[in-house]
């Protein structure tokens, strides 16, 4: 019975007491090594083939750590298969080029997307998959266990105690899916300090402390200044709050972070208090502190809001509002990716977004042909949860209406729906249509070889879109033909627009499944940039009380 052969049972743990035991010289105090020394840190704990996660969330980016990654010797580490959330500075790639990582698994990209595009089609990457970040995430705990973690904080302690404080994102779920499969965990500081505010990740899951020359990257993404808003995106945003928020009753939710949304943000004090909608909307988020949220806020819109990440300039004023934020016993929020990610998954009714394309039938992505961007959260807020079995007005009011769903469940039962809802102008920038008979995705998964064209939203999750046309309440359709003639209907003057049949449309407004501004009683004439709460980044300010302290970049006076 069995083998002669003696298993090893603990053959990571060995090997992690073998990289430690290298590198040990070059810790000075407790499990600071300094920065000078990071590099041979890296050749030493990094092995050629491992699987290596450097964080780089939305915001906060261990830049100091990717830059010393690059300067690695080639000959020593080399072959990495990098699994990270976000590939969005320079040194996320060089690592490709200059022959240290070689496969990526990830989730967005952003600006770097173009010569990520590049660098697949060059054969100087091979790409894993484009995923949402709670799917990343969960292959931490599977077949993507990071050998070695890159992480970044605020501050430390000697003893390796972290500090991630208003951006903690992602950095509790990297650690903790590292840590305990005996991996190794290099933390990237702004400070180490004797004290710490509070302890976002315990000591024992850190392996190393380097303090970094600079403060760690961060960048302003969810800040949207109201003086770029435009008049059709004030009147989309006033067909959203009459057609869908008030019609469905939506109390929590997810926005995007588009100039569209941000609009229905600054409307709400104004237009959603016209229709009596306080109280009755939008009143739990799952969102990051997005400055154009304030007013709804400070007119008591809001009673509560979960963050993935920060918000640069945000920090005074979301500590003075522990009401609505979640903040710590340091009086400082604490922000985390995954946890947001799953409330914005199961805990909310309703996500609404937008998008570059959809096609025909419904389908949406915000992929083109040589840009390899990803969706990070997107397809995880824009999906009905089939877990979800909590209920709620909003929820079972979208389920009644989706009557497909009887058809595959059977009469007898109650199920509700998430109501994911895109919103997009007929033609974006450079008069570019957004309806197109096919998605540029099936071009991309051509040129970057995917199994799979990188939908971001499909169609049977889709319940709304909204146009400066009108309202499609996808729904509302009874089978796939009728929603693409309600798409057709809002679709304007694109290629799709065009096809549409004038007896058709009016056959599905009397139906309810199309609305335009006039069906839903909207006067036209009012939708303009006066009804927006502040009409620019200063107004946000003063609706802050002076507690915003807005970026440089957008600060005109």
């Amino acid at each position: 019975m069995g083998s002669d052969v003696k298993r090893v049972w603990n053959s990571l743990e060995l090997d992690t007491e073998q990289r430690l035991k290298s590198v040990a010289h070059l810790v000075k105090e407790g499990k600071v090594v300094a920065a000078e020394d990071a590099v041979a840190l890296l050749e030493g704990v990094i092995r050629p083939g491992d699987k290596v996660c450097i964080e780089g969330d939305n915001q906060k980016q261990a830049d100091f750590l990717a830059e010393c990654l690059c300067q690695v010797d080639p000959e020593k580490v080399y072959d990495l298969h990098m699994v990270q959330s976000v590939v969005s500075l320079s040194t996320h790639l060089d690592v490709f080029e200059k022959g240290v990582a070689k496969k990526l698994d990830y989730s967005f990209s952003g600006p770097q997307a173009g010569r990520l595009a590049e660098f697949v089609r060059d054969g100087k990457l091979q790409l894993g998959a484009i995923h949402t970040y709670l799917e990343l995430f969960a292959r931490y705990f599977g077949d993507l266990v990071p050998r070695v973690a890159l992480v970044v904080g605020y501050q430390a302690d000697k003893k390796g105690n972290l500090y991630t404080g208003f951006n903690t994102e992602e950095t509790p779920m990297i650690a903790e899916a590292v840590a305990f499969k005996q991996g190794i965990v290099v933390a990237q500081v702004n400070e180490v300090v004797d004290e710490l505010p509070r302890v976002d990740i315990p000591a024992d899951w850190v392996d190393f402390v380097v303090e970094a020359p600079k403060p760690f990257y961060i960048e302003p993404l969810f800040t949207r200044d109201p003086g770029l808003i435009t008049d059709v995106q004030v009147l989309m945003a006033m067909m959203a709050l009459k057609g869908v928020y008030a019609e469905y009753g939506v109390q929590s939710l997810n926005h995007g972070i588009g100039f569209a949304t941000a609009a229905i943000e600054l409307l709400l004090p104004t237009y959603g208090e016209e229709l009596d909608l306080k109280g009755k909307v939008c009143s739990y988020f799952a969102l990051n502190p997005h400055p154009t949220l304030i007013p709804a806020i400070e007119s008591g819109f809001v009673k509560s809001i979960h963050s993935f990440g920060g918000e640069l300039g945000m920090e005074k004023y979301v500590q003075a509002r522990s009401d609505v934020f979640f903040i710590g016993p340091d009086g400082t929020m604490r922000s985390n990716r995954a946890n947001c990610q799953v409330a914005g998954l199961y805990a909310m009714d309703m996500f609404i977004g937008g998008t570059l394309q959809i096609d025909k039938y419904g389908n949406s992505s915000t992929a083109t042909a040589n840009r390899i961007a990803g969706f990070g959260g997107a397809p995880n807020m824009g999906c009905d949860a089939k877990g979800r079995r909590h209920s709620s007005g909003a929820w079972l009011k979208c389920g009644q209406e989706y009557t497909v769903q009887q058809g595959e469940i059977g009469p007898a039962l109650t199920r509700g729906k998430k109501l994911v809802v895109q919103m997009v102008e007929t033609f974006g920038e450079k008069m570019v249509p957004a309806f197109v008979e096919e998605l540029d995705a099936f071009k991309l998964q051509e040129n970057a070889n995917l199994d799979i064209p990188p939908v971001m939203i499909y169609s049977d999750d889709l319940t709304h879109i909204i146009t400066e046309e009108g309202i499609a309440y996808m729904n509302r359709c009874a089978n796939l033909q009728e929603k693409m003639a309600a798409i057709r209907a809002v679709a304007g003057y694109t290629e799709i627009g065009l096809q549409e049949n004038p007896n058709e449309t009016k056959a599905l407004r009397e139906k309810g499944v199309v609305k335009t501004p006039q069906d839903l009683g909207i006067d036209v004439s009012k939708a303009n940039r006066s009804m927006l709460a502040a009409k620019n980044v200063r107004d946000l300010v003063e609706w802050s009380g002076g507690l915003y302290n807005p970026p440089a970049r957008f600060r005109n006076w």
